[in-house]
């Protein structure tokens, strides 16, 4: 399951010929500074270009989208660190490969030391060992016997073990700005001797289909060429006819789900309807379950609209009812529509702050006895002991209101719930200050 060749690797390698392989690997760098869109790293004074400078290289954990050049510049750095011996280059797949393939990985890596030979071991997808297999990398990161690179397009944070990301340094790769993907292209005509058949509104249209992708970037120019008659010229609508439209990076289960709820989610609590619009389109257009979505609709209402806007979750739930009854796309619109108004709606954080304020009081005081006024005294023994002895039942009351204390003795009446000065909770905050000094009043000697 794995792939070897020498730091230098052999002359006929370098006259292969490029015939039958595809273009994103015919224009595969041969140079750390070659690689598009990654000058923080590989670029003059970028991260990686300074370890390898320094001849302290280490562990490392490349982290980026697909097609942003992690396994080329692994690649590369195999061949341009230095080293006082010839380094092995080890690349294996985690896709592929099960616990025998790491246990052969590692006794050979373990002969190549006694030889004096180092080993740098490539894993594509790292993540998706599991946890006993990340941590069978420890002893051999830890007495040297390898020197790993590790590739994921998820967040080392929630995939990798703590303990080896603790012996890595993690290398972010960015998604490849416009520029970078057109420096691509560029490169794909000179190496083809042939211009891409697009207008220029037509080749901006490509490069944002790419998607910050350089490989799907150069499969998508393989597939114009390939479908052109000579002549030809694509606008944008041409241009969409022949090439299948590319899905976008959105894996429901991992980092780009989080990243789109959270995003979606920041954009109405920062009342920002057209933002919050465009990320709900995002979600949906990568195929995220709506009713998802909706269930998030209902948690922004109560968490940060609250009483500010009672109707908030009103209009949430409904959306929620609406999508069960209509199913999509139709159904979409009514989530689009709670959106909106909970983007626009006032906000209020007062009982979500308020209700983990009650939460910490009930975990530090424990079980303490309500006041035995409010409790009921449904036996002849109860009512000895005075439950409910003294209750004034409010509706009987001036203003249907005692003012009678509700807290246990041994905490005294506390202030947990603070309405803000916007929307509904301006009335709220008029009837409590109403109550307070009525219950003053009551309590006057």
């Amino acid at each position: 399951m794995s792939d070897l060749f020498p730091v230098d690797p052999p002359q006929s390698s370098q006259t292969e010929p490029l015939e039958g392989r595809p273009l994103a690997d015919r224009l595969r760098p041969m140079r750390l500074e070659d690689v598009a869109g990654q000058d923080h790293l590989v670029g003059p004074g970028g991260a990686l270009t300074r370890l390898i400078g320094a001849g302290s290289l280490g562990s490392l954990i490349f982290w980026g989208p697909p097609g942003t050049g992690k396994t080329t510049v692994a690649r590369l750095v195999a061949r341009e660190a230095k080293t006082d011996s010839k380094l092995a280059f080890v690349q294996i797949s985690a896709i592929f490969s099960g616990v025998a393939d790491l246990k052969k990985v590692f006794e050979e890596a373990r002969l190549r030391r006694r030889a004096g030979q180092a080993t740098l071991l490539f894993v594509d997808e790292i993540h998706r060992f599991n946890r006993a297999q990340q941590d069978s990398f420890l002893p051999v990161m830890e007495d040297g016997t390898v020197t790993l690179i590790g590739a994921t397009t998820e967040n080392p944070s929630f995939e990798l073990n703590a303990a080896l990301l603790s012996r890595a340094r993690v290398l972010t790769f960015k998604s490849l700005d416009d520029e970078a993907i057109a420096k691509l292209l560029d490169r794909a005509e000179a190496l083809e001797n042939r211009l891409l058949p697009l207008t220029p509104e037509a080749r901006a249209t490509l490069i944002h289909m790419a998607d910050g992708d350089g490989r799907a970037s150069l499969t998508l120019a393989e597939e114009i060429w390939r479908a052109a008659t000579p002549g030809e010229m694509f606008d944008p609508a041409g241009l969409m006819d022949i090439v299948q439209r590319r899905a976008p990076i959105y894996d429901k289960a991992q980092e780009g789900h989080y990243n789109l709820v959270s995003a979606l989610h920041k954009c109405v609590r920062g009342s920002d309807p057209d933002a919050a619009l465009y990320y709900l389109a995002r979600m949906l257009e990568g195929g995220e379950d709506p009713l998802f979505i909706a269930r998030r609709v209902v948690r922004m209402a109560v968490e940060d609209i609250g009483l500010a806007d009672p109707n908030a979750l009103v209009i949430a739930q409904a959306a929620k009812d609406a999508f069960d009854f209509l199913g999509s796309p139709e159904g979409e619109l009514a989530i689009a529509q709670a959106v909106v108004y909970v983007a626009t709606a006032p906000k209020s954080n007062a009982v979500y702050k308020a209700f983990k304020a009650a939460q910490s009081l009930a975990r530090e005081h424990g079980s303490l006895m309500p006041p035995k006024v409010i409790l009921n005294a449904p036996t002849k023994l109860m009512k000895q002991e005075g439950y409910g002895s003294g209750y004034a039942y409010d509706h009987d009351e001036p203003d249907a209101f005692s003012g009678q204390n509700y807290w246990p003795d041994a905490l005294g009446r506390q202030s947990i719930y603070e309405p803000v000065e916007r929307g509904f909770e301006r009335e709220i905050q008029k009837r409590l200050e109403y109550w307070a000094k009525l219950r003053r009043e009551r309590q006057a000697p």
